[in-house]
């Protein structure tokens, strides 16, 4: 009995709208015999109501007849932290230094739009909450209420 190929599996962060066939996408699905134009046009798409240049995490599948399907997820927690508090990266001694502060009710809207993603779908918005204002301490973002 022969072995049934399996899908090859690519992680990527992709700016939303702005994919394009140069590095990082072109050379990792070029390697494995696939088009990226036409991932970077579907991508694209899918993309456009997003706004542009928000980096989008990205598991993309090449089945062995060098077909592909990709699941796109909610930017990372930081992203919406440090675009809500304003700053450009995080601190260096995190709960010493606090960089930005950012309201109790900021970190419900991030949960919100966390609850989307599909590993996150089953737990309640509190719980997503509590895991947003840990990734803020560790960022060095005070929470207010």
């Amino acid at each position: 009995m022969a072995a049934q190929a399996k899908d090859q599996f690519v992680r990527l962060l992709i700016g939303a709208g702005k994919a394009a066939p140069t590095p990082p996408v072109g050379p990792a699905l070029g390697a494995r015999g696939v088009k990226s134009m036409d991932f970077c046009k579907e991508f694209n798409a899918r993309t456009a109501h997003i706004a542009p240049g928000t980096p989008i995490p990205t598991s993309i599948y090449v089945r062995p007849d060098r077909t592909f399907y990709f699941v796109t997820k909610t930017p990372a927690t930081t992203y919406f932290l440090k675009k809500t508090a304003g700053i450009e990266m995080g601190t260096g001694k995190p709960g010493h230094v606090f960089n930005g502060t950012v309201s109790l009710k900021h970190i419900y809207e991030i949960a919100k739009i966390k609850h989307s993603d599909d590993h996150m779908k089953h737990l309640p918005l509190e719980s997503i909450a509590r895991m947003v204002v840990g990734s803020a301490k560790s960022l060095g973002v005070r929470v207010v209420p």
